[in-house]
């Protein structure tokens, strides 16, 4: 399956990409894709803690099954006033 994945605020230019499309196993979790990124950019690694992950509209948890043409964002927290 292909997954796409976007990046936002300073995890753009951590990641040195704006929007990837991966390919997975069918039977993939969010923590699958996370694993491969946090290998093939390893400065998000380092992030892994205050990294949010939403796929389509909604925050996920790791366990989460991805399906084909899923789309996952990563960003970090929110801050306001």
């Amino acid at each position: 399956m292909i997954v796409r994945v976007q990046f936002f605020s300073y995890f753009k230019q951590l990641a040195t990409e704006e929007t990837l499309s991966l390919e997975l196993q069918d039977d993939a979790l969010l923590e699958d894709l996370l694993q491969r990124l946090r290998s093939r950019f390893p400065k998000l690694a380092e992030l892994n803690r205050s990294t949010l992950v939403a796929v389509g509209m909604e925050y996920a948890s790791p366990g989460q099954k991805l399906s084909d043409g899923a789309l996952v964002s990563i960003f970090p927290p929110v801050q306001g006033g």
